[in-house]
């Protein structure tokens, strides 16, 4: 069975205690999601041998699209009314061709297909490490997002409240109150390089909906990553593999550690899209610890070919 969003889960806590559960529309729209027959994950690929003359805006625009479909197209994960929030990685000022954000394409692109599927309101964010005004300009998302209709949220410092995430390590945490609160999170990270976690994939790229003292988990990541992940109950993620950055991240900054590899991936299980990044960098995901504590923990599986995933080839 799918997870509930983390807004459901808010509701339904807070009704049990005080000794009345409720069902509503969305609960049960949100419970189709457990389809068996409904596809996992889907990943699109640009032709190998027309990457190198490939207009790579269009290129990421039509793998988004071509992922987003291979799951069965958005209305399965949105609805009318609903107000959906993109997080991408917008954490570096950095130009889209250094692959330190994500493709500013790939998330217009998700923001346009939400507001096709029905939703009232789609929010694009990040809490980033570089000034955010600058990030959000010099990446490209801003732009390409209101472009569309979408809507860009410069993250208010007194807008994080201290949550209880229930973890095996953190037991609270600030978090931003609009992002828990959506309807539906999509989780947006570009495939990088981590100097600390070796990589930078989609666990990873929910640091930016807390606050506090973010430093501090870099000394126990393959505990904290799993437990924000699982407060946070994903539904779709979308990982950015357009370009990949090799080295020297996550922030990067030199146009030789950027390779170019023509993948977008979507899909509902988070481990499995974290073990396929790890494999298309090379690594083996048994040795990203916070991939292999996260399906330790029952968060998904490593496996994800067992997932049998639809397979797209564009050019």
């Amino acid at each position: 069975m799918s997870c509930p969003s983390r807004r459901d889960f808010i509701r339904t806590s807070a009704l049990i205690g005080g000794g009345l559960l409720l069902t509503d529309a969305a609960a049960l729209r949100r419970s189709a999601l457990a389809d068996p027959m409904a596809a996992q994950l889907a990943i699109a690929r640009w032709e190998e041998s027309a990457l190198a003359t490939a207009d790579l805006e269009v290129a990421a625009t039509r793998l988004t699209e071509a992922a987003i479909d291979g799951l069965g197209g958005m209305t399965r994960f949105v609805s009318k009314g609903d107000v959906v929030w993109i997080k991408p990685n917008i954490g570096w000022n950095r130009r889209p061709e250094l692959a330190a954000n994500t493709n500013p394409n790939v998330v217009s692109t998700l923001t346009r297909l939400c507001l096709d599927a029905g939703a009232k309101e789609v929010k694009v964010g990040d809490h980033p490490c570089h000034p955010a005004r600058q990030c959000y300009r010099n990446s490209g998302i801003e732009g390409r997002v209101e472009a569309v209709g979408g809507r860009m949220v410069y993250l208010d410092s007194k807008r994080f409240r201290d949550m209880k995430i229930g973890g095996e390590f953190l037991e609270s945490w600030p978090l931003y109150v609009e992002i828990v609160e959506a309807d539906l999170v999509i989780n947006v990270p570009v495939l990088k390089h981590h100097g600390l976690t070796r990589l930078s994939m989609a666990m990873k790229n929910y640091m930016g909906v807390i606050g506090g003292n973010r430093g501090s988990w870099h000394q126990n990541m393959e505990a904290c990553l799993p437990d924000i992940t699982g407060f946070m109950k994903p539904r779709l993620t979308v990982i950015d593999a357009v370009r990949v950055l090799l080295r020297h991240g996550p922030q990067g900054g030199d146009p030789d550690d950027v390779e170019v590899r023509g993948i977008v991936a979507a899909g509902t299980d988070v481990v499995a899209l974290d073990a396929l990044g790890a494999e298309l960098m090379g690594r083996d995901p048994r040795s990203i610890r916070t991939v292999a504590a996260a399906e330790a923990r029952g968060l998904g599986t490593m496996d994800f070919r067992s997932l049998d995933p639809v397979e797209r080839v564009l050019s």
